[in-house]
């Protein structure tokens, strides 16, 4: 392994380590119910756009259609909690297999589509998916189910009087998330996946199988997806097939990673950091008029961060770094 490039990692992740014990102390500090609430929000994105960046970011397969994983995650566990009883945590688990599994079944045919084509397939099956649930009268349909609040109990995963315990949550799944991505990077699929990303022809030409390296990547996305929609399930406590399914999910899991910096390790935390607490703070004081300010405001900047610095945000602190070592 490059010398550099080992120090980088340890550098990362001793730095990785230091936030993550920063992050748990801040609600110690922070009392305010609504400032809690989007500090979990943006814990739980991150999470979510580091899962996406997996497949996206890593491998080059741009998919807007995870909204389809999260909600097979939250409806996995609300169905399973509500009809038979089963607890969330093995529900989570559960909807984390389910939706491995499809993601693999999908990618079978859609893996083999290439570019916008495949960007496509996957809005299209996403919005598929969202009809059915619609229309699936088990399910809720349209009406979606109402999950009970019965006391709060870690066992249940329910807390009616703090957020606090899912803000702890949400950390520990953003850090494994994180994790994951971390040591996938330095492995073999990891490298996999870039020469994938790269040139895909070429990839194969040297020894990697490119179809395996698309569909591994899948059901490791896939699975971290589906265990965030599960614990926004419980969160909320209430779920529909628009409230977890809807396109704008899959945005959201995208827009941090691209803003931040697709393919990077630190880019889906760095932008989920920036964007969702001004997607919160727009919509919360310049919402209110009804005539869609916050939504040009936010998309303002958007446009704005993306003009100014097309490969995201982290490309500051790479310039930052280089010029450090420059004047060395």
């Amino acid at each position: 392994m490059d010398t550099h490039f080992a120090q980088r990692r340890r550098r990362d992740l001793i730095m990785a380590a230091c936030l993550a014990v920063v992050a748990a102390l801040v609600p110690l500090f922070v009392k305010d119910v609504y400032v809690q609430n989007i500090m979990v929000l943006t814990l739980m994105y991150a999470a979510l756009s580091q899962s996406w960046n997996i497949l996206s970011g890593y491998c080059g397969q741009i998919s807007l259609g995870h909204a389809l994983y999260f909600g097979l995650g939250a409806y996995t566990t609300a169905l399973l909690f509500t009809k038979f009883g089963v607890l969330p945590w093995f529900g989570m688990l559960a909807g984390g297999a389910i939706s491995a599994v499809i993601a693999m079944a999908l990618g079978y045919p859609c893996f083999r589509l290439r570019g916008h084509y495949f960007v496509i397939a996957t809005i299209v099956i996403a919005e598929i998916a969202l009809v059915l649930i619609q229309n699936w009268d088990w399910a809720g349909a349209a009406l979606g189910i109402d999950i009970p609040v019965r006391g709060d109990s870690w066992l249940k995963f329910q807390f009616a009087r703090s957020k606090l315990p899912y803000f702890y949550f949400a950390l520990a799944l953003a850090c494994i998330a994180w994790f994951v991505t971390w040591w996938l990077e330095d492995s073999k699929w990891g490298y996999w996946w870039r020469a994938v990303k790269d040139n895909p022809d070429a990839a194969e030409s040297l020894g990697v199988v490119v179809f395996n390296s698309k569909m591994g990547a899948a059901a490791v996305s896939a699975f971290l997806v589906a265990v965030g929609g599960s614990f926004y399930a419980q969160f909320v406590s209430y779920i529909d097939p628009e409230s977890v399914m809807g396109f704008q999910f899959s945005l959201l899991m995208a827009l941090p990673a691209v803003l931040g910096g697709i393919g990077t390790l630190w880019g889906p935390v760095l932008g989920a950091v920036i964007l969702i607490p001004l997607t919160e703070l727009t919509r919360s004081f310049i919402g209110g008029s009804g005539r869609g300010v916050d939504l040009i405001v936010y998309g303002a900047l958007i446009v704005a961060i993306s003009l100014a610095l097309p490969r995201g945000l982290v490309s500051v602190f790479s310039m930052l770094t280089g010029r450090k070592e420059a004047a060395r």
